[in-house]
């Protein structure tokens, strides 16, 4: 009987160790290399939809204390920093309530003059280009319900490009003051610029500390506000075409 229990014992303790092991590789993982996160909002389209899943790099930008489970204050500023390229799609937590992740594209870098004139944006005195490429339509299992919203590619000064959606062009948002980006600090715009809370709005400037990492892929995509793990509607639900892309 001895023999027996103490091989059941063995038997436990090595599973255990096995959880033990992989819990720590899984938090190794989304501390230092790469954290899933999903799309909450429409304040992305046409460049990531509700239902999305993504890919974030940790490194990219170095690590602060947001870059940890639980934000623990251990040190302040980051180590090993890397500085956000303007067109980057970045996490960040909101700087009025660090509990809370956004993810905006980088539009203003520290020193810049941002500012909206007509639902075009200017960047230190210059308009960035922009030409309608088409027209977009989603219900809303994507975010917002969107009807034949004009579809605008815009190219910033460093060359990056992607689309932008203009709802309404006569939006709140479409004229507004001229922003100064402090020093350590960086602009963050919605891509779905008449649905979008950010710089323009209560977000404010946000401090390079409160990056967290910037969007890689999207590993997973699924529509009609369906959870992965409803496996049962994956035939009809999930989106084939956006698996594995990379984000830009």
């Amino acid at each position: 009987m001895s023999e027996k229990v103490e091989k059941k014992e063995s038997a436990f303790g090595e599973t255990l160790k096995v959880i033990v092991q992989a819990l720590l590789l899984a938090l190794v993982i989304r501390s230092f290399l790469f954290q899933p996160f999903s799309i909450p909002s429409g304040s992305m389209m046409p460049t990531l939809l509700v239902g999305d899943y993504l890919f974030v790099s940790k490194y990219a930008y170095g690590y602060s204390r947001y870059s940890f489970p639980f934000s623990p204050d251990l040190f302040s500023g980051r180590v090993w920093a890397g500085e956000p390229k303007r067109g980057d799609i970045a996490v960040f937590r909101l700087p009025s309530d660090p509990k809370v992740d956004y993810i905006k594209r980088v539009v203003g870098l520290p020193g810049d003059r941002i500012q909206m004139i007509n639902g075009v944006l200017h960047i230190n005195g210059t308009a960035v280009k922009r030409e309608q490429v088409g027209s977009f339509s989603a219900d809303g299992s994507y975010g917002d319900a969107v009807t034949n919203a004009p579809v605008y590619r815009e190219t910033l000064p460093n060359g990056v490009s992607y689309d932008t959606l203009d709802i309404n062009p006569n939006s709140a948002t479409d004229n507004t003051r001229e922003f100064l980006v402090p020093a350590g600090h960086y602009f963050m715009m919605g891509d779905n610029r008449d649905n979008s809370a950010d710089s323009r709005l209560a977000v404010g400037y946000v401090p390079f500390e409160n990056l967290v990492g910037r969007a890689e892929m999207i590993f997973f995509s699924i529509g009609d506000d369906a959870s992965p793990l409803e496996i049962w509607k994956w035939p009809t639900e999930l989106r084939f075409g956006r698996l594995f892309e990379i984000t830009e």
